[in-house]
C-alpha cells in the first residue's frame, strides 16, 4: 500500500484499518478508511488499496457509525449483586475497582474449589477467538475453556478431520490470496469449476475468506457447482445444483466416490504416492452406489453420477466446505469423504485447488502454547477430554455437551464461576437447549462478562460487565483463519475512543499481570504484537501498520518438499505421513477408520412415527447481509433490511397449512419451539423449512424472565442435547424435524 495508515483530509482525520471485531464478522480483514471528526466516526468508505476487497465493503461495515455511537452501548465497566441477576441493578465502576473485585473472586474461587471451577466461555467469529484461550489458560489458569455449541458445530470438527485426515491448517479456495498480483500472478491457475458444499460465502465471508472473490473468479471463467438444501442467489448462476434432504451429505460425498473410483477417474499418481487406505476405501463406496444414494438425499442418480464426473475431470477443481459439514452428527465421516475427493482428484494444495497451511502458526500457535501454564495434572481435569478423545487431541476446549452435564450434575467436579467473552450464547447462535444452559449457570457464585451491548447472556447471568470497544477503537491485528491458513496477515489501527472501553488482548494482558505475570511480560499491546510478529514474519507491529497488510510467502505442493512436516521429510502431518482414507486415529478411538454415512437421528427413516407428527425437516443457520449472529439487532439500517426473524417455506406446504406470506408461526418440535415469519418460497424442497437464529429483540424488556424476548424466536430450543457424533463432534442444527403452524394472534 502506498499511502500513510492516517492522513488528514478536509478536516476529518482519516484512518486506513482492516476490520474484524466486533461487531462481528470473520477475519477478512476487509480494508476501509474511517473518517473521524471532533471525535466521532462520521463515515466508512472502502480502501482501494486492500489487495483483498480492493475497496467492497457489505452493509454491516458501512454501518459502522451507527454501531459505534450507539446509545445503547455499554462504554463503562459495571458490577451488580449477584443476588439481582435479572435485574437491570447495574452499578457503574471503575477498571481498578472490575480489577479488585474480579481477582478477589478468582482467587476465592481457586482456593475453595480449585481453578478447574471456572470455564471461560467464548464466542463465534469475533477476534476474541484468538484471545479467549489463553485468558483461560494463561490469566484465570483453568483447563476448561468452552465453546458452547453442541457437538463444538462450528469449524471446529473440521479443522480436526484436517488434522487426523492431512495433518494440515485449514484447506481453502485458492483466491490467489497470497499474491500481490493475485489472479494475474503466474504461479496461479483458474479453477475450473468451485465446488461449495454447504457453503453460500457471499454473506457469511467464513473464517477469513472473502466470499466475492467466488464472483471474481466466475467472471473470469469458473463455473459453480452449489450442494445445499436451499436455492441461493449464488446457486441460480451454478452450472450444477444438488438440491440434497438435509443431513444426507456423507451418502453423497460417498456416492461422488463410489463413481470416481469405479470409472477409473482419479489422480493415479497422487493416490499411489501420498495416500493411505485407497483399496480399504474403493471396497467401503461400493455400498454407497449412486442409485441407493439417489433415494437417501433426494437427488437423481444421473445428476450424482454427472457431478462426480465433472469434478473428476475438471483441472483444477477448487472446494468450499462450509456449517453442514460441522451441524451434523455424521459430519466427521461427512468431513473424511470430502478430503478423500479433494485428494483422489489431485487438488490438495496445488494452483487452483485448495491451500493448506501448518496445523496452527502466528497468533493461532501462540494462542494454543497457552496451554503451557497448567500443570498435566490440571490439564487432565479438562471436562469432557477422556470420554472424547477424538475431540479433545485437536480441541484445546471443554466437550460442550460434557460441559453442561458438569453443570446440571456437580460430576465429575463443581462448576463455581463463568467468564463470558463475546458470547451472547443464550440467544440462538451457540447453545442447544440455551434454557437448560440458563438455569445451570444462574447458580454459578460469580460471572464475567465481556460485550459492547447489554445481551440476554449479560441480563440473566452477569455480575461484572466489561466494555469491549469496536475494531475502530483499539489497535489490533486480523489473521485469516486465526492462523490455520494465514493468507494474510492485517492491521487494525485505532482510529477514536469511545468510553472506558478495553479490548480483549488489552483485559488478558491486565488481569494477567494480576494473576499470572510471568506468563504476560508484555509492556504495552504494541509490545504484545512485537513479540508475535518478529519471531515469524520479521515486522513490528508498526511496520504492519504501514504496511496494511501482509502475506505469507506461500509454496505449492509443500508435501513434496518436506516443508508440511517439523521433521522436513516430504509427506503430510500425519500417522503414516500420508492421507489417511484409512485413519489410523480413528481406528485408535474406536470409531470406524473409514467414512460412512448415518442416518440424522430423528428424520423420516430413522424415527417414522414421530415424523408423522412432526412432518417436516428444519434446517437453520443460513447468513443474511444484514446481521452476524446474534449481534447488530441494535442498529437502525440493518435492522430494517430485516426486521423479523424469517422462516423459509415451500408455497405448496404454505398453502396446506393455510399460511400466508408474512403470517407469524410457531416452529415446533419434541424439544421446543420457536416463532417467526413465514417467507414462502419455492427455493426449499416442500418437505422442508428454513429457520433464521441468533434473534432477540433489544426493543423489549431486558429484566427475566423476558430477557429481550430471548425465548420467543429461539430456534435452537428445538435441537436436542448431546445428539453427536461418536466423536464428540456434530449435532443435528441443520436437520431435525418439525411442525409449523400459524400462530394464534
Amino acid at each position: 500500500m502506498q499511502k500513510e495508515w492516517t492522513q488528514q483530509e478536509d478536516g476529518e482525520y482519516v484512518v486506513r484499518t482492516c476490520g474484524w471485531s466486533p461487531p462481528g464478522d470473520h477475519p477478512v480483514g476487509c480494508g476501509m478508511k474511517l473518517h473521524v471528526k471532533d471525535g466521532k466516526l462520521v463515515k466508512v468508505e472502502g480502501d482501494p488499496e486492500n489487495p483483498i476487497t480492493q475497496g467492497r465493503l457489505c452493509i454491516r461495515c458501512l454501518s459502522l457509525p451507527e454501531y459505534v455511537h450507539n446509545p445503547q452501548r455499554i462504554t463503562h465497566p459495571m458490577k451488580r449483586d449477584p443476588k439481582k441477576r435479572g435485574e437491570d441493578a447495574w452499578e457503574q465502576i471503575s477498571w481498578d475497582e472490575a480489577w479488585d473485585i474480579i481477582v478477589d473472586k478468582v482467587n476465592d474461587i481457586k482456593e475453595k474449589y480449585g481453578a478447574e471451577s471456572i470455564v471461560v466461555y467464548g464466542g463465534t467469529g469475533r477476534e476474541a477467538c484468538l484471545y479467549y484461550y489463553p485468558l483461560g489458560f494463561a490469566a484465570l489458569q483453568t483447563p476448561n475453556v468452552c465453546y458452547s455449541q453442541s457437538g463444538w458445530s462450528c469449524y471446529g470438527p473440521r479443522c480436526s478431520v484436517t488434522d487426523y485426515i492431512l495433518g494440515a491448517g485449514y484447506p481453502e479456495i485458492d483466491y490467489a490470496g497470497f499474491f500481490e498480483d493475485r489472479f494475474d500472478h503466474p504461479g496461479w491457475k483458474l479453477p475450473e469449476y468451485i465446488v461449495l458444499w454447504g457453503k453460500e460465502p457471499l454473506k457469511s465471508n467464513p473464517d477469513g475468506f472473502f466470499g466475492h472473490a467466488v464472483i471474481d473468479m466466475m467472471k473470469r471463467g469458473s463455473k459453480l457447482i452449489m450442494i445445499d438444501p436451499r436455492i441461493s442467489w449464488l446457486a441460480t448462476r451454478a452450472d450444477y445444483v444438488l438440491q440434497l434432504r438435509p443431513g444426507t451429505d456423507a451418502a453423497l460425498a460417498l456416492a461422488i466416490l463410489n463413481v470416481i473410483i469405479n470409472e477409473d477417474l482419479y489422480d493415479h499418481d497422487f493416490v499411489e504416492n501420498w495416500c493411505y487406505g485407497f483399496d480399504e476405501l474403493k471396497e467401503r463406496v461400493q455400498e454407497y452406489p449412486p442409485e441407493k444414494v439417489a433415494d437417501i438425499t433426494w437427488i437423481p442418480k444421473e445428476k450424482i453420477v454427472e457431478v462426480a464426473r465433472v469434478i473428476a475431470n475438471a483441472k483444477p477443481c477448487t472446494f468450499g466446505w462450509g456449517l453442514a459439514f460441522d451441524q451434523n452428527p455424521n459430519g466427521v465421516q461427512l468431513g473424511h469423504a470430502f478430503l478423500a475427493i479433494v485428494a483422489i482428484t489431485g487438488n490438495i494444495d496445488v494452483p487452483g485447488g485448495v491451500t493448506v497451511g501448518p496445523p496452527a502458526a502466528l497468533m493461532g500457535k501462540w494462542r494454543m502454547d497457552a496451554r503451557s501454564e497448567l500443570s498435566d495434572e490440571l490439564w487432565d481435569k479438562r471436562i469432557g477430554a477422556k470420554e472424547y478423545p477424538g475431540f479433545a487431541t485437536a480441541m484445546a476446549t471443554t466437550q460442550p455437551d460434557a460441559t453442561l452435564d458438569t453443570l446440571e450434575t456437580g460430576k465429575p467436579y463443581p462448576l463455581k464461576m463463568a467468564w463470558f467473552n463475546s458470547s451472547n450464547f443464550l440467544a440462538p447462535t451457540c447453545s442447544a437447549q440455551p434454557e437448560r444452559w440458563y438455569n445451570a449457570l444462574k447458580k454459578m457464585e460469580f460471572n464475567v462478562v465481556q460485550d459492547t451491548f447489554m445481551t440476554p447472556t449479560a441480563m440473566g447471568l452477569g455480575d461484572v460487565f466489561l466494555p469491549l470497544p469496536s475494531f475502530a477503537e483499539h489497535d489490533g491485528v486480523v489473521i485469516t483463519h486465526y492462523g490455520r491458513n494465514s493468507i494474510f496477515l492485517g492491521a487494525m489501527n485505532k482510529a477514536l475512543n469511545v468510553g472506558e472501553c478495553k479490548s480483549d488482548i488489552e483485559v488478558c494482558i491486565e488481569l494477567g499481570k494480576r494473576l499470572n505475570p510471568k506468563a504476560w511480560p508484555y509492556d504495552s499491546v504494541e509490545d504484545f504484537f512485537d513479540k508475535q510478529l518478529k519471531p515469524e514474519l520479521g515486522i513490528s507491529f508498526n511496520d504492519l501498520r504501514e504496511k496494511g497488510i501482509v502475506s505469507p510467502p506461500y509454496e505449492y505442493k509443500k508435501y513434496e518438499k518436506g516443508m508440511q512436516r517439523p521433521d522436513g521429510e516430504p509427506g503430510f502431518l500425519t500417522v503414516t505421513g500420508k492421507v489417511e482414507l484409512y485413519s489410523v486415529l480413528f481406528e485408535s478411538w474406536g470409531e470406524d477408520p473409514l467414512p460412512y454415512y448415518m442416518e440424522p437421528p430423528y428424520s423420516p427413516i430413522s424415527t417414522p412415527e414421530l415424523f408423522e407428527q412432526y412432518p417436516l425437516i428444519l434446517t437453520t443457520g443460513a447468513r443474511t447481509y444484514a446481521s452476524f449472529h446474534s449481534e447488530h439487532r441494535q442498529v437502525p439500517s440493518l435492522r430494517e433490511i430485516v426486521p423479523n426473524p424469517i422462516m423459509e417455506i415451500h408455497p405448496e406446504t404454505a398453502k396446506r397449512l393455510g399460511i400466508i406470506e408474512g403470517d407469524w408461526v410457531i416452529i415446533e418440535n419434541m424439544f421446543g419451539k420457536a416463532k417467526e415469519k413465514a417467507h414462502l418460497t419455492p427455493a426449499i424442497s416442500e418437505k422442508v423449512v428454513h429457520a433464521q437464529h441468533g434473534w432477540w429483540y433489544p426493543e423489549r424488556k431486558g429484566t427475566a424472565p423476558d430477557l429481550f424476548g430471548v425465548w420467543e424466536s429461539n430456534v435452537n430450543s428445538l435441537i436436542p442435547h448431546k445428539n453427536i457424533g461418536k466423536l464428540g463432534f456434530g449435532a443435528p442444527y441443520k436437520a431435525i424435524i418439525c411442525k409449523v403452524y400459524k400462530a394464534e394472534e
